[in-house]
């Protein structure tokens, strides 16, 4: 039907999807792997600092605050990081702001209302943004007084104990970071939010933890995190030659013997994004970054005499998670492919080999979030309804994320793009007629071509009388999954043209 007329061709193709499922499996045995340290290691809640910090002798303090155009959220951020409790004349804020619109006016504006009240804030414009993020927060480290440094993005919201439940862990003179949990204040606006959540709880509950606790190298997350002054200079401090910097000095630094903490139980709110091209900007940063961090520093994990092989394949699993994405795409392509020779040849005994693959590949996915949810208390139900959601929503950017990692094995420059805020928390709050709104890309096209592709897919084994059905529910969830994440690319990016103009030209005028 597809020109694959001889038998050989059609022992390639089932074979190669064999070696892709394969491949696919070793990344999926990674996540009950997590899920075993965690169960393993999790007992007893976060660890207890060392000693605790008399009032009268804690350490000065520098809050970063990396900006860049941030009208909707700088003021959220400002106000909320200026109430942590915590002694004022111990306390220094720093607003890194790269801003070219009017998120320097407003933040200078609240700054100096916040002097007046006794406040240390200063803020710290750049009319050029060399090196991006990590730059901003190397030129503002220079002209930090604190020992330790918190960082907090524009999209969170901290709470007035955050230092207080982190600063303690620094009695221990080895610790040089104290990472926290994210949490959400936008988690139930919609079922793109949900999703999202769900994937960013996977991580933090789970791989944080059981890397953290079994003595795995684990990562600071760029922000909700506190560094020790000292462990930024002697790592080599901030570096803007990858996309993801917190990741790239957080392996620096563990190589240089510092200790990382993780707080599972200290949470720090955050906003995540309600559009889904500002999703898939953030995905492709999120995925590229960590594969030019593995082609920078897996060489030197791999060759190390000091760690052993468990924080090695740890490393390894880590740092190169995301060619799965690229993998992904080629069982995408294949799939449909494999299935037309079954229908055509009747070679349904290849499902022996193959269909246990799979499921157990999707099975460790459900296993894996499904555990994540059940930690912070979701219901039984709760997850199941959002199961189906959160795998789709993982297919369908798999174009976006396989770009990325291949741009970095290719050595392809894109510059840092951040991922837009909208101060979007409640449910019917709308971001339409936001400024900064992505634009939808040609990998839309190509997600819509893959679920139609899948959509023929199944069409060919519902109406083949030869065909078995049980080849059905994954092509369904792969048509599902790349559907939903292009119709709603696509939804966004016009909604966001049509309603974007007016507070456009608002911002013009003023």
């Amino acid at each position: 039907m597809l020109g694959l007329s001889s038998s050989f061709w059609e022992t390639l193709l089932l074979g190669t999807y064999f070696v892709v499922l394969v491949l696919l499996s070793f990344y999926g045995a990674h996540r009950y792997m997590i899920v075993y340290l965690y169960r393993k290691y999790a007992r007893g809640g976060d660890p207890d600092p060392k000693a605790r910090f008399d009032d009268d002798q804690l350490p000065m303090v520098t809050v970063q605050l990396p900006l860049y155009n941030e009208r909707y959220v700088v003021e959220r951020l400002i106000e909320a990081v200026c109430q942590l409790d915590y002694p004022r004349n111990r306390l220094q804020i720093q607003v890194l702001d790269d801003s070219t619109d009017d998120t320097t006016a407003i933040a200078r504006e609240i700054a100096a209302d916040k002097r007046q009240a006794g406040i240390d804030i200063e803020v710290l414009h750049r009319d050029e943004r060399t090196g991006y993020k990590a730059g901003a927060l190397a030129e503002g480290l220079e002209k930090a007084d604190g020992d330790l440094i918190a960082v907090f993005d524009a999209d969170f919201v901290p709470k007035p104990d955050f230092l207080r439940n982190t600063v303690h862990h620094f009695t221990d003179d080895d610790v040089g970071v104290v990472q926290a949990r994210w949490d959400y204040i936008n988690r139930d606006y919609s079922l793109l939010t949900r999703a999202q959540t769900i994937l960013l709880d996977g991580h933090f509950v789970l791989e944080h933890t059981a890397r953290h606790r079994s003595g795995r190298f684990f990562n600071f997350n760029g922000t909700a995190g506190l560094w020790r002054r000292e462990t930024i200079e002697d790592a080599g401090g901030w570096a803007h030659d990858t996309l993801t910097e917190d990741l790239d000095l957080s392996y620096r630094a563990q190589l240089e013997g510092w200790e990382f903490v993780f707080l599972q139980d200290v949470t720090a709110p955050s906003e995540v994004p309600v559009e889904m091209n500002a999703f898939k900007a953030q995905q492709h940063r999120w995925a590229k970054g960590s594969i030019q961090t593995a082609l920078k520093l897996l060489p030197r994990i791999l060759r190390s005499d000091d760690l052993g092989w468990p924080r090695k394949l740890e490393a390894f699993y880590h740092l190169t998670a995301n060619v799965a994405y690229v993998l992904m795409v080629v069982l995408a392509l294949l799939m449909p492919l494999a299935t037309f020779v079954r229908v055509q040849q009747g070679w349904y005994e290849a499902l022996l080999v193959d269909l246990p693959i799979f499921m157990g590949a999707t099975f460790s996915v459900c296993t894996f979030y499904w555990v994540s949810q059940r930690e912070i208390g979701r219901s039984p139900w709760a997850i199941l309804t959002l199961l189906p959601a959160v795998l789709g929503l993982g297919i369908g950017v798999s174009v976006n994320n396989a770009k990325a990692v291949l741009e970095a094995l290719w050595g392809y420059d894109t510059p840092f793009v951040r991922t837009p805020k909208y101060a979007i928390q409640k449910v019917g709050e709308s971001w339409v007629s936001k400024l900064y709104l992505q634009k939808s890309t040609l990998m839309t096209l190509v997600e819509f071509s893959l679920g139609a592709w899948f959509t023929y897919a199944i069409g060919v084994v519902l109406f083949d009388p030869k065909a078995g059905l049980v080849s059905i529910p994954f092509l369904a969830l792969f048509q599902f999954g790349f559907l939903y994440v292009a119709l709603t690319s696509l939804f966004h990016a016009l909604r966001g043209a049509r309603g974007g103009g007016e507070e456009a030209a608002v911002a013009n005028e003023s």
